[in-house]
């Protein structure tokens, strides 16, 4: 049976039918809430009066210091947005600084220095046990290591990460990700209803993004037969598993692409931040994004985070 798991800045909660319940756990971590399991059944099966879950600020369900780690152009419409063939993009990583977190209605603040700032839509998966490097991973492993899946928004300036060809810097800026508002736990026999799972994004109430996982390349036990190679995932960890295609960044049409090649580097990106300066999509001040993942049958919904762009 799954759990709804939510979190404010003193206490952790269980939505239940009638609203939400508070947990009796000393939890300060999401780590140490996945190990205290058992006070989230507790809490879920008590008698107390719940509270109007709309009453509580929330925070993220996932807690910082954590590793973040990311998938890269993971679903066939983002890699065609990008401009690559989709049957030869490698499986691979990248990491962010758990510093960029932030909760699922906190304002998204754009440094001064950023001009293209971009959104995606995202499912993560927070692990609740240890998977060293060398462990061997298949469909019942990632059940058994994976306690849940939230909603997040790997929120991106672009206009940093192209010209340095490094995602780091421009992915990891304070509010980069927003997480959640729901942590749900999934029992290992529940994990079958990730492929039925939808993604959505909105900005001021349009949709920029729409698709379910169907659209995804490669799975999470693909990518953690891929991570466990190299990197050790612990409780509380967080991955993002790549985002749909519709984000403001797009791959210029062919010609312009041939044209800019034969360009100077500096002059290349000159012209190419110029004409995504004219693009409309990029985040502006005032901008609301609100990011939605469901099922498709409706038995799991991770809430929907709403968050507003501010300019610093």
């Amino acid at each position: 049976m799954s759990y709804s798991v939510l979190r404010t800045a003193d206490a952790w909660w269980v939505s239940i039918p009638g609203g939400a319940r508070r947990i009796d756990t000393t939890a300060a971590t999401t780590a140490e809430l996945l190990a205290d399991l058992p006070a989230v059944t507790a809490a879920a099966a008590g008698d107390s009066t719940p509270v109007d879950p709309s009453t509580l600020v929330l925070v993220s369900p996932v807690t910082a210091p954590c590793r973040v780690i990311a998938q890269m152009t993971n679903y066939v419409s983002h890699v065609r947005d990008s401009g690559m063939n989709p049957e030869m993009v490698p499986l691979t990583f990248f990491r962010k600084s758990s510093g960029s977190i932030s909760g699922p209605f906190d304002d998204v603040v754009k440094p001064a220095h950023v001009s293209l700032l971009d959104y995606e839509v995202e499912i993560g998966i927070v692990f609740g046990r240890s998977i060293p490097v060398g462990s061997s991973i298949d469909a019942t492993g990632l059940a058994r290591a994976a306690a849940g899946i939230v909603v997040t928004n790997d929120v991106s300036a672009r206009d940093v990460q192209l010209p340095k060809t490094q995602f780091y810097e421009a992915k990891s800026y304070p509010t980069f990700t927003p997480v959640g508002p729901v942590l749900v736990l999934l029992d290992p026999d529940e994990w079958a209803t990730f492929a039925t799972l939808t993604l959505e994004l909105r900005v001021n109430g349009v949709t920029r993004q729409n698709s379910t996982v169907a659209d995804m390349i490669y799975g999470p036990v693909e990518a953690l037969q891929a991570l466990t190679r190299f990197q050790r995932v612990d409780p509380g960890d967080l991955l993002l598993t790549g985002t749909p295609g519709g984000t403001a960044l797009t791959a210029p049409p062919k010609p312009v692409e041939i044209l800019g090649s034969l360009l100077p580097a500096h002059l290349k990106w000159k012209a190419f931040f110029r004409r995504q300066a004219r693009n409309p999509k990029y985040l502006r001040d005032g901008d609301v994004v609100e990011a939605t993942i469901r099922s498709g049958d409706g038995s799991l919904h991770l809430g929907t985070q709403r968050t507003t762009v501010r300019h610093a």
